[in-house]
């Protein structure tokens, strides 16, 4: 003789087993997420996100934190045109430390020569295009608050993270205004990251820099023109990319935040430590956003420009 309500104990324990798989076919897996998403992309984290929506399409490890190299300097970027927007014309006289810096940690440069003197606006394309460390500390110096360089950089990283948490971006965390970070405390993660970008596009200032494929700069105060070239070379190979930045550290592997806009609706984009191909990544996730098939042919860099 079975216990009492033993039949109904089987029959609830029945439903619960057959709700269960119910569910299970309603979710599926991560792994079956991120199967339907783009085929074959390499880095070790992405994320896809639809801009106009604010929508998540797709992402691979999106919540893992990873060190980010130079896409640092989007928050940098950011930094100064939200905290320092009616300063873009002001004059900044660069220094022989950041030329050593650069030196020092082999860093990409925008080779600013010590004693020119350019304007904040200048500056964001040296630190954008180029990807130039030299600028990014030029910044960092200039609106950074204390006595020496050292304090006055650190005060401005220190602005950096209260901008993320400001933003949301609740996995990362600043520890360089370039990317250089000695102790790896320098990290994000691509969804992060495609907030970051998001806020970026937002200001036309920015947006006009981090879209420009080259530009010519005259110092202010002496007769000298730079020629400063995009790393990005997914800006000007497919058709709608905006931007935004490159990045590349040993440790960090190659790295790309970028965004398209196609038929009215803009898609932004993030590969950290892809190894294998970040462009060919880059255009398939696009690609996979809007249902198209594109044949890229990546844009090359003139010889001697800068590569980060």
């Amino acid at each position: 003789m079975e216990p009492c309500g033993g039949s109904a104990v089987r029959r609830w324990g029945a439903a619960l087993t057959a709700s269960a798989a119910a569910i299970a076919v309603a979710l599926p897996s991560a792994n079956a997420q991120a199967a339907a998403g783009p085929p074959g992309i390499a880095a070790k984290g992405a994320f896809l996100l639809d801009s106009d929506a604010n929508r998540s399409l797709w992402g691979k490890a999106a919540d893992t934190r990873r060190q980010m190299a130079s896409t640092t300097k989007i928050m940098t970027a950011v930094v100064v045109v939200d905290d320092h927007a009616t300063e873009l014309n002001r004059r900044v006289k660069i220094k022989q430390s950041y030329r050593d810096w650069v030196q020092r940690n082999q860093a990409s440069t925008a080779d600013l020569r010590t004693g020119d003197e350019l304007t904040v606006r200048q500056l964001l394309y040296a630190m954008m295009l180029p990807s130039g460390c030299d600028a990014a500390y030029a910044l960092a110096d200039a609106f950074g608050d204390g006595a020496t360089e050292q304090e006055r950089t650190a005060s401005f990283v220190a602005r950096m993270n209260e901008k993320a948490r400001s933003l949301g971006m609740s996995n990362t965390h600043y520890d360089s205004f370039d990317g250089i970070s000695a102790g790896g405390g320098n990290y994000s993660t691509p969804r992060d990251l495609a907030k970051l970008a998001r806020h970026a596009m937002g200001d036309r200032t920015l947006m006009t820099v981090m879209k420009s494929l080259t530009t010519q700069q005259k110092a202010a105060n002496v007769n000298r023109l730079y020629t400063w070239y995009n790393t990005n070379k997914l800006l000007g190979s497919y058709q709608g990319v905006l931007g935004i930045k490159t990045g590349s550290t040993r440790a960090a592997g190659p790295c790309l935040v970028f965004a398209a806009r196609r038929s009215g609706r803009t898609v932004v984009g993030v590969v950290l430590d892809d190894r294998t191909g970040r462009y060919p990544d880059a255009a398939k996730m696009l690609d996979y956003a809007y249902g198209e098939r594109t044949s890229l042919k990546l844009r090359q860099l003139p010889t001697g420009a800068h590569e980060d």
